[in-house]
């Protein structure tokens, strides 16, 4: 049986997301370092390499299996490497495909599913999980997040208040204030989630680095700046800092004219092709060259939308609209997007195509949804003014 705290560390990656498989890359010479391998002494590739050691031997060892792909799906958060999800799949081969297969493999598998936006398939794992094991907390949250992200807060407030019996406080207040801030209580959302982790003890760093990073967030929506990045700079003092924490501090630092600042951060973890986009943006902003980041971008979103894969369409939609300066094509992405997700990122890209599109009636549903619900921040305020101003 996993305990809570290692479940809680699959939560993260379930809540961040994580981007889809890259396009091969031909490097432009010879001297060009493409990836930096993880060294063999490194205690978690020592760590791996015993836990295949041992599943190979011992193939139908659930537990074993369950073991390895934790680790991989948490590894996958940590590094933002999306090959590590194939391999947690790969651990559990022998019960992935079943119908009803074993509990924490379904709550597993869900998580996976997630991961690449198939949010409904998800969502029936989840429902047949906490169906037949209403404590099941990883599936709660998991199933919290999944509805959030689809912009269904009362079915995800409702996830939330399942937690209350079988979590500990700080998780079912995160999960809860995480959907609120989002859904007209975001200055008492945060206040009351910065209260619980200032008052709780002994925090799994997995957690407290997800909590810190939800007030940044939070922080940098209601524009208290100064607290927003005192929040990001705490939760990256933390070892699990993860690629969705970079992601998130550069554009931060993007949108203060700081782009100077995201250069060295991203400028090794340029292969999650989420914080290329973000070191390309900070190249361009500060008149570097840029056009071998861009080409890269684009060789990878046109190797996705041959796959059919709609992990990226957000991040798809900005390098359209701010780097390749084709605004049409960024609003059928942000459109397409919109069908399957809808956090504020979501709304923003979405409202910046509209307007440098000059398609105010295409913005029109995305307005309807945030009157609905009451999301407040202050970047999103400025752009529903921008549109509702537009002929």
């Amino acid at each position: 049986m996993t305990s809570f705290k290692a479940r809680a560390v699959v939560l993260l990656f379930a809540s961040f997301g994580l981007p889809a498989l890259c396009a091969p890359y031909i490097p432009l010479s010879d001297a060009e370092v493409i990836e930096y391998l993880p060294r063999s002494t490194d205690p978690s590739q020592v760590e791996f390499k015993a836990l295949r050691s041992r599943l190979a031997a011992s193939p139908g060892d659930i537990s074993l299996a369950l073991t390895l792909a934790r680790r991989y799906i948490t590894q996958s958060r940590v590094e933002g490497d999306p090959r590590y999800l194939g391999y947690a799949q790969a651990a559990l081969v022998p019960w992935y495909n079943k119908a009803d297969p074993p509990t924490e493999v379904r709550v597993l598998r869900a998580t996976l599913l997630q991961s690449t936006h198939q949010f409904p398939a998800s969502l029936i794992d989840l429902d047949a999980v906490v169906k037949a094991d209403p404590r099941n907390a990883q599936a709660w949250i998991t199933r919290a997040t999944v509805l959030q992200v689809m912009g269904d807060y009362s079915g995800a407030t409702r996830s939330c208040n399942a937690l209350r019996e079988i979590a500990p406080v700080l998780i079912t207040i995160t999960c809860l204030t995480n959907v609120s801030s989002l859904n007209g209580q975001a200055r008492q959302s945060y206040l009351r989630l910065k209260s619980t982790l200032d008052n709780a003890t002994d925090v799994d760093p997995g957690i407290r680095i997800w909590v810190v990073t939800l007030l940044a967030e939070m922080a940098g929506r209601l524009g208290d700046f100064s607290a927003a990045e005192k929040h990001f700079k705490t939760a990256l003092t933390y070892d699990d800092a993860d690629s969705y924490l970079l992601g998130a501090y550069a554009d931060f630092l993007l949108d203060h004219h700081r782009a100077a600042e995201v250069i060295p951060l991203l400028k090794d973890k340029t292969r999650v092709d989420a914080l290329l986009l973000r070191y390309t943006l900070a190249l361009a902003s500060t008149g570097n060259r840029a056009a071998d980041q861009i080409a890269v971008l684009n060789a990878r979103f046109a190797a996705a939308m041959l796959r059919m894969d709609t992990v990226h369409q957000r991040e798809q939609s900005r390098f359209e609209l701010q780097l390749m300066h084709r605004a049409p094509s960024a609003l059928k992405l942000a459109q397409r997007n919109w069908a399957i997700q809808k956090e504020p990122a979501d709304v923003r890209v979405f409202l910046e195509a509209a307007l440098a599109a000059n398609n105010k009636t295409a913005a029109e549903p995305v307005l309807d949804w945030l009157k609905k619900t009451r999301l407040e921040d202050q970047v999103i305020n400025a752009l529903v003014a921008q549109v509702n101003a537009s002929s």
